[in-house]
C-alpha cells in the first residue's frame, strides 16, 4: 500500500530554520526504520547533528506542527498513512556510549544491548538486563524498560532531554516519575542521554548473565522475525501472553500479520503485511482477551501516524 504524499514543507523549514545542521527530507520512507518493515512516510524527517541543533530546530518549528521522534522502530507501529509534521529520528550522533568508574552514559540513541555490552566489558553488574530490551536508549527511558528482573529505574541516575521550546532539562531519577512501562516525563519531551550506575562484578559472570538472557531470548521469542517485542503490557496479577493463549488466538492471523506461534505476545508480519492488518489483529486479540476473562489488554507497542 502506498501512502499519497504529503505537501513539501522543507523549503519552508529551511527558510525559518537558517543555521540548521541537520538534515531535512520531505515524504522520507519509514518502514524501513522500523522492526515491523510497515507504515507510510514522514512528511518531514529531521536528523539532528547533535543536542544544540535538536533544540534549536525545535525553538523554530512552527508551534502547531506535529512533532513525534522516533528511535530504532523497535516498539513501534507506524501506521499506513504516515506521520504529518516533522519526525525526528536520533541517529548515529545520539548513539556515543562512554564509561567511567561505575557510571555509564549513553546517548538516546543507543542501542540498548550495546549499553548492556560496554558495561559487561567494563565489569558492572545491573545493566544485563537491558541485553533483552530490543531498542534505542530513548524509548527505555520514555517505558521503563524492562526485561528479566531489571528495570531502567532500578540503574538510573539521570537523563537529558528537549521540550517542545528547545529548552534543554537535565532531569533527575526522581523527576522521571517511574511506574510500570511508563515515565511522566511530558510527552513532548524529546530525550538526548542518560546516565546509569552499575556495581563493580565479575566480567565473566555478568557475560554469563547476558548469554543466558540472549539463549532465553531465542528460545522463547520470534527475535528472528519482524516484528515489535511484547504487544501488550502485563495486567496485574496476570501475564499478557497466557491471557492470549487462553483466548485462543496463538497462532491467529489477519492478512499477513499473524500472532506468533512461539510467544503469543508478540505479533509478527510474515511478509507483505500492512500497519492496518498488524494493528487491527492487535484488536482483534484485545476484543477475544475481554471476551475470554474480562481483562482489557493494554498496548505496550506504540502507534502513530494516519489511518490510510
Amino acid at each position: 500500500m502506498t501512502a499519497p504524499a504529503f505537501p513539501d514543507l522543507v523549503p519552508d523549514l529551511a527558510t525559518r530554520l537558517p543555521e540548521l545542521r541537520g538534515s531535512l527530507k520531505a515524504n522520507a520512507p519509514l518502514a524501513g526504520m522500523t522492526w515491523f518493515r510497515v507504515g507510510g512516510p514522514a512528511q518531514v524527517l529531521f536528523e539532528p547533528a547533535d543536542e544544540a541543533d535538536l533544540a534549536y530546530a525545535l525553538a523554530g518549528l512552527p508551534a502547531d506542527l506535529p512533532v513525534t521522534v522516533i528511535g530504532l522502530g523497535s516498539n513501534l507501529i507506524v501506521r499506513d498513512g504516515g506521520l504529518p509534521g516533522v519526525v525526528i529520528r536520533l541517529g548515529r550522533a545520539f548513539s556515543d556510549i562512554a564509561q567511567e568508574g561505575e557510571i555509564i552514559t549513553a546517548g538516546a540513541g543507543a542501542a540498548d544491548v550495546k549499553v548492556a555490552r560496554v558495561a559487561g566489558e567494563a565489569g558492572l553488574a545491573g545493566l544485563a538486563f537491558l541485553r533483552g530490551i530490543p531498542g534505542a536508549i530513548g524509548g527505555a527511558l520514555r517505558m521503563n524498560g524492562g526485561a528479566y528482573g531489571g528495570e531502567v529505574k532500578d540503574v538510573l541516575v539521570g537523563a537529558r532531554g528537549v521540550d517542545r521550546n528547545g529548552r534543554i532539562l537535565d532531569l533527575s531519577l526522581a523527576d522521571m516519575g517511574f511506574t510500570y512501562r511508563h515515565s511522566a516525563v511530558p510527552d513532548d519531551v524529546i530525550f538526548t542521554q542518560a546516565t546509569f550506575r552499575g556495581t563493580p562484578g565479575d566480567v565473566a559472570e555478568i557475560q554469563a548473565e547476558m548469554a543466558r538472557i540472549t539463549a532465553s531470548r531465542e528460545a522463547t521469542q520470534p527475535v528472528k522475525s519482524r516484528t515489535g517485542g511484547s504487544t501488550f503490557k502485563n495486567p496485574d496479577g496476570h501475564k499478557a501472553w497466557q491471557l492470549v493463549d487462553a483466548a485462543g488466538c496463538r497462532g491467529l492471523v489477519m492478512g499477513k500479520a499473524q500472532v506468533s506461534e512461539l510467544h503469543t505476545n508478540f505479533l509478527i508480519n510474515l511478509g507483505g503485511a500492512t500497519a492496518a492488518e498488524i494493528e487491527g489483529l492487535g484488536e482483534e486479540v484485545r476484543r477475544r482477551v475481554l471476551e475470554t476473562s474480562g481483562v482489557t489488554l493494554e498496548w505496550e507497542i506504540k502507534r502513530i501516524g494516519l489511518a490510510a
